[in-house]
């Protein structure tokens, strides 16, 4: 049985998850091409915008503006007086869809892209295929976004950087789905990274880190993409909790002392764009 509370039903993929600045939950639904602002205790939710090229992460400038990813077209957007505009162009960094992204108090933007066409290599030979010994997936880059919409690259050959966290201490932890682990950097004044190592290795546990969400005690709330649950990791890789949600969870925030889960059936397109089996799920912390 679930340990979590389905408090909304009838997402067809809800993805990027994070607690805005007025309080509210934010996230995006991949296939129906929305961004919404779900209210936890009131269960009200509004569409603050619509991404026909598909949004995923989500942020804030210091300024207030929400910044969100388009991602078949692989750019950050910028919400403008209730429209759109484009932020930054991250077409020459980014080598197939556009993700996650991790926006920070200065209004930097670390963006992760998919690296190949992840969908179709499952679709061809299934999830297992990628848990062979051997198989390696193609790195690509991470992408740094100024506050004034330059673009360059933050890392190298990550092979497929997703979710995005900033640690207590201001170091700067990113999941790599398909290396099965956490990778930590540290952060410089100016954005850049620099000594890149292992945060926790999570591939003899199934989990290919998908979302994920820090706590102010420098635990990593993993949601696995293969499993219906959500881990706490801590930087070595133990494990200290494990909260069981109703279906795969594939994106995680903390709002207030609330975890909240986007949970699917699948991550696949054929599968999900066409059904609304997406769920918000909370765990009260």
């Amino acid at each position: 049985m679930a340990d979590t509370t389905v408090l909304r039903e009838g997402l067809r993929f809800g993805e990027g998850p994070r607690q805005g600045p007025d309080g509210r939950l934010y996230y995006s639904d991949f296939y129906d091409h929305e961004v919404r602002a779900f209210d936890l205790a009131t269960g009200e939710e509004e569409v603050v915008c619509a991404v026909p090229g598909q949004p995923s992460g989500l942020g804030w400038l210091p300024d207030g503006r929400l910044l969100v990813v388009s991602m078949r077209d692989r750019k950050v957007l910028r919400l403008e007086d209730g429209g759109l505009v484009e932020h930054a162009d991250l077409t020459g960094i980014a080598t197939f869809h556009a993700n996650d992204m991790l926006v920070d108090a200065e209004g930097r933007a670390y963006v992760g892209n998919f690296g190949f066409d992840l969908h179709a290599a499952i679709a061809a030979g299934g999830e297992a295929s990628m848990l062979e010994p051997g198989w390696v997936a193609p790195g690509t880059p991470l992408a740094l976004v100024r506050p004034d919409g330059s673009v360059e690259v933050a890392a190298e050959d990550l092979k497929f950087p997703n979710g995005t966290g900033l640690l207590p201490d201001g170091r700067l932890v990113i999941a790599e789905t398909l290396a099965f682990g956490l990778t930590v950097f540290d952060v410089a004044d100016d954005g850049t990274l620099s000594g890149r190592r292992v945060f926790a290795s999570l591939r003899d546990h199934f989990i290919a880190p998908d979302g994920i969400a820090v706590d102010g005690d420098g635990g990593v709330w993993v949601a696995p993409a293969l499993q219906p649950f959500v881990f706490r990791v801590e930087e070595g890789g133990g494990i200290t909790r494990k909260v069981e949600t109703s279906q795969t969870c594939f994106a995680v925030a903390i709002v207030g002392d609330r975890l909240v889960c986007c949970t699917a059936p699948s991550s696949q397109p054929e599968v999900v764009s066409q059904a609304r089996s997406g769920r918000l799920e909370v765990f009260e912390l």
